[in-house]
């Protein structure tokens, strides 16, 4: 199935399939470890991001979001 058709799940689980695939057993786990363990404090980063946004800021930036990228719609 062309990765355009895919739903977010399978295009990640098929993303995921190729990875292992490619970086054996060893390679992959240790993407994983990478890509997932994430750094900072989320919490605080967001509620310092956001601290002035408005309901209609943070509107108007996912409707900018939808038109520069309309295929996640």
């Amino acid at each position: 199935m062309p990765v355009q058709q895919m739903t977010d799940s399978e295009f990640q689980r098929h993303a995921l399939s190729i990875l292992q695939r490619e970086l054996g057993a060893e390679g992959f786990a240790r993407f994983l470890h990478v890509y997932r363990s994430g750094h900072g404090d989320y919490t605080k980063e967001r509620d310092h991001i956001l601290k002035s946004a408005t309901i209609d800021d943070i509107v108007e930036q996912v409707r900018s979001a939808n038109r520069q990228n309309p295929m996640k719609q």
